[in-house]
């Protein structure tokens, strides 16, 4: 039988597609547009997303991933029966898909299964289930199945996660649910506290992109924005000028979380590792790693070096591309996994 082997980082933010031999073929959002008078999905992914506080009435975009897990499973299968069906087009009907899906590391038995069953579609005949700072670390390029600790920390939308991995698992692991999304609301209760100012979500991430930091610099000091919103006092449309070192500001609370996540995970893992760590430094991962001056905040704070990976959007999706090259001998890699049905 011919197969199309398909990897998907399954974000609260972006959903990635990666198709063995092609590499990444779709980055998307993780949203569906929804008719709430008769439940219909209306439109899936960055379509759906541009209709985020623009839709009328009767239409909602919702994000139906919340932390990295399934808060609403029927539209949650809708956006996997999309993206699966998308990396299928052109294929003949005989040719079966094997799944490779990645979730955060702390998700119970009973999300897993439900993330399992809404992969199961039409096409598909196997579904595994890879942790996330897994395939974060595979995607970074770390020897994984070596002697050695390698932590590695991921920061997506809806959780960040740290770990440390060693011949092949994880050792010890850490997760908040603070990360991207949460960054983002921060910003807006920032603004509309310090500016009388209502901003929504869009206009909050593209304020975290321009102008988010953890390590104020030269660089950034004196760095403004132009913002756009409603004054929460007359209703009106209102433009202000918002600075970075208001938003070092905002998020200095989360960025402390993040750290004291890491320091964490180093105190439970055990000292041969600990000592490999230092020599390797922590990898970062995620769209939220891109925030500026966090490598060098978290150097500074564990005296341990940090850098960034090649490509911390793509990191995790690139580590399902790496465990469907290998999917025979990466098991020890994947969370309980078996065939679908």
């Amino acid at each position: 039988m011919f197969t199309n082997d398909i990897g998907i980082d399954l974000g609260t933010a972006n959903i990635l597609v990666h198709i063995k031999g092609k590499g990444i073929v779709f980055r998307e959002p993780s949203v569906v547009a929804v008719d709430h008078t008769n439940g219909q999905v209306l439109a899936v992914g960055q379509e759906a997303k541009d209709m985020i506080g623009r839709t009328p009435g009767n239409i909602r975009a919702i994000r139906p991933i919340k932390d990295g897990v399934i808060a609403d499973f029927d539209y949650t299968q809708s956006l996997l029966k999309y993206f699966i069906a998308k990396a299928n087009r052109g294929k003949k009907m005989f040719v079966r898909s094997r799944v490779v899906i990645c979730i955060p590391s702390g998700v119970t038995s009973v999300e897993e299964r439900a993330v399992k069953e809404a992969a199961t579609t039409p096409g598909v005949s196997e579904v595994h289930l890879v942790a996330e700072p897994m395939a974060a670390a595979l995607g970074a390029g770390l020897d994984v199945s070596e002697p050695k600790g390698n932590m590695i920390l991921d920061i997506g939308g809806g959780t960040t996660e740290v770990a440390v991995i060693s011949l092949g698992g994880i050792v010890t692991v850490g997760s908040i649910r603070i990360a991207g999304d949460a960054m983002d609301n921060v910003i807006v209760n920032s603004v509309r506290r310090q500016h009388n100012l209502i901003i929504g979500e869009r206009t909050a991430e593209e304020v975290k992109i321009e102008l988010g930091n953890a390590y104020l610099d030269e660089e950034y000091r004196n760095k403004t924005m132009e913002v756009r919103g409603r004054d929460s006092i007359t209703g009106l449309p209102r433009t202000i000028t918002v600075t970075a070192i208001e938003i070092n500001e905002a998020l200095y609370d989360s960025i402390v979380d993040i750290i004291d996540l890491i320091k964490n995970c180093l105190e439970k893992t055990p000292p041969e590792l600990c000592s490999d760590i230092i020599d390797r430094g922590i990898i970062l991962a995620g769209g939220g790693a891109l925030i500026h001056g966090l490598p060098e905040l978290i150097s500074k704070q564990t005296g341990i070096a940090a850098h960034l990976s090649e490509d911390p959007l793509s990191a995790v999706v690139m580590g399902t591309g790496k465990i469907l090259e290998n999917l025979d001998r990466m098991q020890r890699a994947l969370l309980n996994s078996k065939k679908s049905k």
